[in-house]
């Protein structure tokens, strides 16, 4: 079973995500932020981080470049919102694999993953 890391500053999106892929994927972690985020990465290892792009300390966007960085064989989700569409372009730069927009629903999270993952 894939590992995935889930990174939102949100707590009740990272619950929503935890509840869309935990029957199919082992979530193995959180992260509330980008700087926890690339911690997190560095000590759990994962297959797969699903990334918000805005959050304090460290934005999503320079979160996936110190990953990819780091393990360009990682697959990277963003889940953000659609008025994010600048910050979404900067993200695939930075190495994003794919992204699914908020508001979404379990099966749109799960199809992105298994499409990409």
């Amino acid at each position: 079973m894939q590992r995935v890391l889930i990174v939102d500053d949100s707590g009740f999106q990272r619950t929503l995500v935890r509840d869309a892929v935990s029957d199919e994927y082992d979530v193995v972690g959180e992260a509330e932020n980008g700087v926890e985020a690339v911690d997190k990465f560095e000590q759990l290892s994962p297959d797969i981080v699903t990334m918000d792009i805005m959050m304090p300390a460290m934005n999503g966007v320079e979160a996936v470049e110190e990953i990819k960085g780091q393990s360009p064989d990682t697959t990277v989700v963003m889940i953000t919102s659609v008025e994010q569409r600048e910050m979404m372009k900067k993200a695939v730069a930075a190495g994003a694999d794919a992204y699914v927009t908020k508001p979404f629903d379990g099966d749109e999270v799960r199809e992105e993953l298994a499409s990409v993952a």
